[in-house]
């Protein structure tokens, strides 16, 4: 494993990474200022999630040491990319970016922003039964001369340090904006059984880094001056393996808890819904009820 000192000294600047980030605090620092001059004052808390737990972890990921040692090392760069898809859109998420541009928006903004919202992408992105399968497609590449290609070209890899978090964000919104993505009780319950499904999907690519006998993007051995406590490529492999493994399986136990907060809130809007019905209205709709089973 490296020292210390090249851990906490290592920098290399991602040019695509900063200008994300730069990017994304301005907006979201326009929003407060815009939703404070409307009337709404935005909670501190979730503001530190966005920047503390957000913004400053994705610029360590993408500008710190696995940034600076990503094009030669896989597990540096596969921590970079799981920790980017799995777990800085879940703290960034905690900061509300759709609850504040509705607060910070206008009447036709709002509307505009949610038709996105209700979008059919948007609303296929933001379900649990897609979230595995686009983890499983993008980490599986990993397992092919791609993630070869990832790493020594800095345009992929620019493209990456973009694109997966903020197809992470997408997937995390239904679970921290669940006002945006009103589902039913029932369809809940099948998302947060589908979640287990969840469970082993994820593994599956950190698996087969673990467990392949031979390395798998074709690079085989270390260019002339690599540092001595560079493991061998196989076992660079292994390691990638290990991380993704872990990342992947420890990042489902928030995403249940998540899951059941948002499916208790639903099953009280529910509640409260139909005790707000008059007689005569639950009469009509258990009529209705009947006669949809019965037709």
């Amino acid at each position: 494993m490296p020292p210390l000192t090249t851990v906490l000294a290592s920098f290399a600047l991602d040019p695509a990474a900063a200008l994300l980030a730069i990017a994304a605090a301005a907006l979201y620092g326009v929003g407060m200022a815009r939703a404070r001059r409307r009337g709404t004052a935005w909670p501190l808390w979730r503001a530190l999630c966005f920047y503390v737990l957000g913004l400053v972890p994705y610029l360590v990921l993408a500008c710190g040491f696995t940034g600076a040692y990503g094009s030669s090392l896989r597990w540096a760069f596969t921590l970079k990319i799981a920790l980017m898809f799995f777990v800085v859109p879940l703290f960034a998420g905690l900061g509300r970016p759709v609850g504040l541009a509705q607060a910070a928006l206008g009447n036709v903004g709002r509307a505009r922003l949610g038709r996105v919202m209700q979008s059919r992408a948007v609303r296929i992105l933001g379900n649990a039964f897609v979230a595995p399968i686009i983890g499983l497609l993008l980490f599986g590449t990993f397992l092919t001369p791609l993630l070869a290609l990832y790493r020594s070209q800095p345009v992929a890899s620019g493209a990456l340090s973009i694109l997966v978090p903020l197809v992470g964000l997408i997937l995390a919104l239904p679970l921290t904006e669940a006002e945006s993505f009103e589902r039913s009780s029932a369809f809940l319950v099948l998302e947060f059984v589908y979640v287990f499904i969840e469970l082993l999907a994820d593994a599956i690519p950190g698996i087969f880094l673990r467990l392949a006998p031979t390395v798998l993007d074709g690079v085989s051995a270390w260019p002339a001056g690599a540092p001595s406590w560079f493991p061998s490529p196989l076992r660079d492999q292994q390691l990638a393996g290990d991380l993704l493994w872990f990342i992947a399986e420890a990042v489902d136990i928030p995403v249940i808890i998540l899951m059941f907060v948002r499916f208790s809130r639903s099953d009280r809007r529910e509640a409260r819904s139909f005790d707000e019905l008059t007689d005569e209205e639950m009469d009509a709709l258990a009529e209705e009820h009947l006669r949809r089973r019965n037709g």
